[in-house]
């Protein structure tokens, strides 16, 4: 029967799931779990060893059992991974949720940029909550979702971070018990009687028990026919310690007086008094650095999906019939996996939304910056629909939950950017690729020579020895060393300068890079309301302008009246004064009375139905501010209009001149927005940027990267918000803002941790530098072996040689990587 793929099943017949596979050391790993799955009848699967998962679609003949069972057979281990679903629930009863109180009441209309609210306390309260659910990480798996894929989380967290603690421990312990027996062998005046036997007992425990992962791998391979670098470590160890414990038990280098001396070709006179312990230990040694870094390296690449799937709230407030029900309704906090659709739960003023839905009482603004990158918060009212995961501004809502689970929108963005992390899983390194050829090669010529020198020679000890040359120094720890010691480097560098490179398949596509897409909002701006131009009418001072609007929005809590009453307190340099019959007028604006003056600040309607009307230069600020995209302000006192306030997204400091670098580098930037038109068009002219996507959503943001991926460009991403994370993802390079959300700096490929723009083109260039480093190490690394092979094949070469060669191709990989510290 001819096998079928999950593509010719129907799609209403398929099921799709996703698998922790564990035991993989290499790329050729996953790409042989990937192989044996897509062999079975309707799966296809993509295996990715950065984050160790394995995405499998696979029909109705099949089991989740055997999916499992079929990666055990191939020698590793899987466990199901639980998704969060939908939890379809009949709305719930219609219910009377109480009134807002006074003290919550702060709203504002779409188009005004005036405060309405309590007073400086409330809007304090407002921001230091937003900044506390900004870092937060909480443990909810987005909006609504399952708590066992919170808890699976956390678990493989643990999990991660007892691992590569095992793996350090293992390697202090073997670094302590080598470094005698290398130096004793390497340097002649520290051999004393007995020596041999002092190296014998701390070699012992690196080889058996500190190269025991190597061992254990290299046995899993043996048995299902396969053979990688494991392999070559455990082969070449075990028989240079093999070796080593005949000479001593049954040859001559037992003697007390025996004394270890380098020798350049393989001894054929006295083999049995030569011992290689230094090369059995020293090379398990250098493989557990190369493997500990590696894995240090690959943890924190794999963060992405947990800062998205934690950004939801952790608990709800619902609500519910009270007992007796004529009593109305009771809050009961909940967790957020427990949400049903048509669930009623109330949002205050600092909170998290806790899942889509839509506002059945109350009105506030909606800071949605997270996830559409919209700079101004977003007036919501009843009927609006709210997302999952945004922050509440001021006033109390009541939201009635419409998704929950996997159908929320931020569940969504999180499995883009599952999706396009998977799509990477080619980003295997260089030396996996080669050595997928080379091991067995490696392993060939050491059969060959064997053979070959025992019909020439007929010298057994001497053949031997030979063979093991041959298996030595080929030994690749300097291959392993090559990616991760210059990576380390690099990143140490890129540190200092603000910059993180997340991993060594990162390199080779920045020397790709032919276009740079830059998000707007936190990116090239600076993501914060600011006071602008102050337009004021003849006869007017902008000092009182200043002064009395800014005591009247200070009694706000609107992230727009924040930014006036800031702006004006910093340009006035004095104390704002404080307002009385201070009053919110929802959706127009705010008045009050300031030193006297009944002030008004707000849209102009809220002028215009106190009979007040704009003089005409005051009319053309307001049409030529919103014509850039600023949000524009009125100002009116004892009856007359004063003034016009613009308040926007400031352009940060420097990112006009970070464009044109990256235009030096041969770089054609692109602005990419969820910002309206008018807006985005202003930033592009500040900074020079000529081509624009604005009015973006997220899922639209993936698309028109990958629009420019099908043209043929190499495209580098620069974001910091979640709306950004999966358009990071699935860049050709992502570029993430150190002062975004933590999902957007996962899901980049290099973090600029200052969040300055300028940075980005020293990044790319570090990557270059970077990657040349790496492809120069594995050259060397390469060359070293390859060119020392001939001479052990023939006998010219000493194991020790072989040993010491194989060390000081290390220390080579080591030194050039370094060089990497002095880039500037």
């Amino acid at each position: 029967m001819a096998s079928t793929t999950a593509a010719e099943v129907p799609a209403a017949e398929t099921s799709e799931a996703e698998l922790t596979i564990g035991g993989m050391t290499c790329a050729s790993c996953a790409a042989r779990v990937e192989k044996k799955l897509n062999r079975m009848d309707g799966v296809t699967a993509t295996v990715n060893y950065a984050t160790e998962k394995a995405r499998v679609v696979y029909g109705p003949g099949t089991a989740l059992d055997d999916l499992v069972a079929t990666v055990v057979k191939t020698g590793y281990t899987a466990r199901p991974v639980p998704r969060p679903a939908a939890a379809p629930h009949p709305a719930a009863p219609t219910v009377d949720a109480p009134p807002p109180g006074p003290e919550e009441k702060d709203s504002r209309g779409p188009d005004t940029g005036t405060g309405t609210g309590t007073g400086t306390g409330t809007g304090t309260q407002a921001g230091a909550d937003r900044t506390a659910t900004t870092q937060a990480t909480t443990a909810g798996p987005g909006t609504g979702g399952s708590t066992d894929a919170d808890a699976e989380a956390d678990s493989q967290d643990t999990a991660a971070d007892a691992g590569i603690a095992a793996l350090r421990q293992r390697l202090l312990v073997t670094a302590a018990l080598a470094v005698p027996v290398v130096l004793m062998a390497m340097v002649p005046a520290l051999q004393f009687d007995n020596w041999q036997w002092l190296s014998l007992t701390l070699a012992a425990p690196v080889v058996v028990w500190g190269g025991l992962p190597f061992h254990r791998a290299a046995w899993t391979n043996l048995r299902h026919g396969a053979a990688t670098m494991d392999t070559l470590v455990s082969i070449g160890t075990l028989a240079a310690f093999g070796w080593s414990l005949w000479a001593l038990f049954l040859g001559d280098a037992g003697m007390p007086d025996m004394r270890h001396g380098f020798d350049v070709q393989a001894s054929r006179s006295a083999p049995s008094s030569a011992i290689y312990l230094e090369v059995a230990a020293g090379v398990t040694g250098f493989i557990l650095l190369g493997r500990y870094l590696e894995a240090r390296s690959k943890r924190k690449a794999g963060a992405a999906l947990r800062a998205l799937l934690r950004l939801g709230a952790k608990d709800v407030t619902v609500l519910r019939p009270a007992a007796p029900p004529e009593h109305g309704t009771t809050e009961v906090r909940i967790p957020v996996g427990r949400l049903l659709v048509g669930d009623r739960f109330v949002v205050r003023p600092g909170e998290k939304i806790a899942t889509d839905g839509t506002v059945v009482e109350g009105a506030s603004a909606v800071d949605t910056s997270m996830l559409t990158g919209e700079s101004l918060p977003v007036d919501t009212a009843p009927g609006d629909s709210v997302t999952g995961a945004t922050l509440n501004v001021s006033g109390r809502l009541v939201v009635e939950a419409t998704r929950v689970g996997a159908d929320t929108r931020l569940a969504r963005i999180s499995r883009l950017v599952e999706d396009a992390q998977n799509g990477k899983a080619a980003a295997q390194r260089l030396a996996d690729r080669i050595s997928a050829v080379f091991v067995p090669v490696v392993l060939l010529i050491a059969l060959v020579t064997l053979v070959a020198q025992l019909l020439a020679t007929d010298d057994v000890t001497g053949s031997f020895t030979a063979a093991v040359a041959v298996l030595i120094i080929a030994c690749p720890c300097a291959l392993g060393l090559a990616t991760p010691t210059a990576l380390m480097a690099g990143t140490g560098r890129g540190a200092q300068l603000g910059i993180l490179i997340k991993g060594p398949e990162v390199l080779e596509t920045a020397r790709r890079i032919d276009t740079i897409v830059l998000d707007k909002t936190g990116t090239v701006t600076t993501g914060l309301m600011t006071l602008g131009r102050v337009r004021t009418a003849p006869g007017t001072a902008e000092a009182d302008v200043l002064r009395l609007a800014g005591a009247l929005e200070n009694a706000s809590a609107h992230p727009v009246a924040r930014a006036v009453a800031a702006g004006a307190a910093l340009r006035t340099g004095a104390a704002l004064p404080t307002p009385v019959d201070f009053t919110d007028v929802p959706g127009l604006g705010v008045r009050g009375t300031v030193e006297g003056h009944r002030v008004l600040v707000g849209r102009e309607r809220l002028l215009a139905d106190a009979g007040i009307t704009l003089p005409q230069p005051l009319a053309d600020a307001l049409a030529d501010a919103a014509g850039q995209g600023r949000t524009a302000v009125a100002v009116a006192w004892d009856g007359a209009a004063r003034a016009v306030l613009e308040v926007a997204d400031a352009v940060k400091e420097g990112s006009a001149e970070a464009v044109a670098e990256l235009r030096a580098l041969g770089l054609r930037p692109i602005l990419l927005t969820g910002d309206n038109r008018a807006v985005a068009d202003a930033v592009a002219r500040a900074v020079g940027i000529d081509e624009v996507y604005a009015e973006v959503l997220p899922e639209e943001k993936v698309e028109a990267v990958r629009r420019l991926q099908a043209e043929g460009r190499s495209v580098a991403m620069a974001g910091d918000g979640v709306n950004d994370a999966a358009a990071l993802a699935v860049a050709d390079l992502g570029l993430s803002m150190g002062t975004g959300t933590d999902a957007a700096i996962e899901a980049g490929d290099l973090t600029l941790v200052r969040g300055d723009l300028k940075v980005a083109a020293d990044a790319i260039r570090l990557s270059r530098r970077t990657l040349s480093t790496i492809r120069s190490n594995l050259f060397w690394a390469f060359g070293y072996n390859v060119a020392a092979l001939p001479l052990a094949a023939f006998g010219l070469l000493s194991p020790m040689i072989a040993g010491a060669a194989m060390a000081f191709s290390s220390v080579f990989v080591v030194s050039n990587s370094l060089r990497l510290r002095s880039f500037t």
